[in-house]
């Protein structure tokens, strides 16, 4: 019976062909049908509702020309959509676009990482948002909004693209925000009654940085690499 099981497996089609595409895949579409050179001009690519990854892509295009900027949506492997977007709404500063050549991390990687990070940090989710766009330093940067059944946010994981660091969480880690975390708590509040509590926060996050390092290891993609294999 065994070997039987084994024989159905070996002649099942593999998962993997039936999820939904990765940002790095929404962004093969739009090279091969824009040409390599909308690649250069990239300012935001969200995505909503994945479970991992979700059904569509939105990419925010510079016009080359600068006759504004271009919402584009991708789906089934293809631009089903292209209209004007509003530049404020962009996301990123004003003419950052993303450089796409220091990007080593794919959607399916930020979520591996956002998703250890919540196990981490004991928060419950069903599905992912995405958004990459700069920070301000002009790195690109990763956004994961986690949601529950009821689509409720539960925690916002900030990823860097480059190198993978989780540089920001928010409703996680029992609430602390990212202050509470690298602060010294070189006070009187740090020596009270909640030091202690404080105290495994703080060590229980970087502990999670730590593993979130090792995670990006295993699961790191350079775009470049990925773009130029066709």
């Amino acid at each position: 019976m065994w070997r039987v099981w084994v024989g159905l497996l070996l002649l099942a089609p593999p998962v993997w062909a039936e999820e939904n595409a990765t940002a790095y895949e929404a962004l093969r579409v739009v090279g091969g049908e824009l040409g390599r050179d909308a690649l250069h001009q990239i300012v935001l690519i969200t995505g909503t509702k994945g479970d991992p990854q979700p059904e569509k892509w939105k990419i925010v295009v510079e016009d080359p020309q600068g006759r504004g900027v271009r919402e584009l949506q991708i789906a089934d492997g293809k631009i089903d959509s292209d209209d004007e977007a509003d530049r404020d709404l962009a996301g990123s500063t004003e003419g950052a676009t993303i450089d796409v050549s220091r990007l080593n991390l794919d959607s399916s990687g930020a979520y591996a990482v956002a998703s250890h990070t919540a196990e981490a940090s004991h928060t419950s989710f069903a599905t992912a948002d995405y958004t990459l766009r700069t920070d301000d330093r002009g790195e690109p940067m990763w956004i994961v909004t986690l949601r529950n059944r009821s689509s409720h946010p539960v925690g916002t994981i900030y990823i860097g693209g480059t190198r993978g660091t989780v540089k920001r969480t928010e409703g996680m880690f029992a609430g602390a925000t990212m202050e509470d975390v690298e602060n010294d708590y070189d006070s009187d509040e740090e020596r009270g009654p909640f030091s202690g509590v404080k105290r495994r926060i703080k060590d229980t996050f970087h502990r999670t940085q730590e593993e979130a390092r090792d995670m990006f290891e295993r699961v790191k993609r350079s775009f470049t690499d990925f773009i130029n294999r066709g």
